[in-house]
């Protein structure tokens, strides 16, 4: 066989392993989650219908931003490690050793991503948005 061929053989065989590789990591996102407040002694504002993959694809929001494990003050979770539910971790009434109750934990962390975006879609000014009613 001559090395030519033999080297575009070996190309497209790359090729094709990483592009099977970015299918599967794609298809690994869920495409939506409904944030559903339980938990709450009270629910002001119902559920939210959440589009993980729209954030992760469209908005290009990194894993990271939502996803956490805290170690020594740092976020040392990575792609491919456990999702824990946000409720493990974030009481739904009320803060502990600085771990904001759960609804603050959400809010804080949308509003300010929706904020730093520079788009006028802060959650804390359109929330029906995003709650269902």
């Amino acid at each position: 066989m001559k090395k030519g061929a033999l080297t575009k053989i070996l190309l497209l065989s790359i090729g094709l392993i990483f592009l099977a590789a970015g299918v599967l990591t794609a298809a690994d996102v869920t495409e939506k989650i409904v944030i559903d407040n339980k938990g709450y002694t009270k629910d002001i504002k119902g559920p939210v219908n959440f589009s993980h993959l729209k954030h992760s694809k469209d908005y290009n929001a990194a894993c990271t931003d939502c996803h956490h494990e805290f170690k020594d003050g740092n976020n040392i979770w990575k792609e491919g490690d456990a999702v824990n539910t946000c409720v493990t971790c974030h009481d739904p009434e009320k803060t502990q050793d600085n771990v904001p109750r759960l609804m603050m934990a959400f809010h804080n962390n949308c509003r300010d991503c929706h904020k730093k975006s520079g788009k006028d879609t802060a959650p804390s000014s359109k929330c029906n948005d995003c709650h269902a009613k």
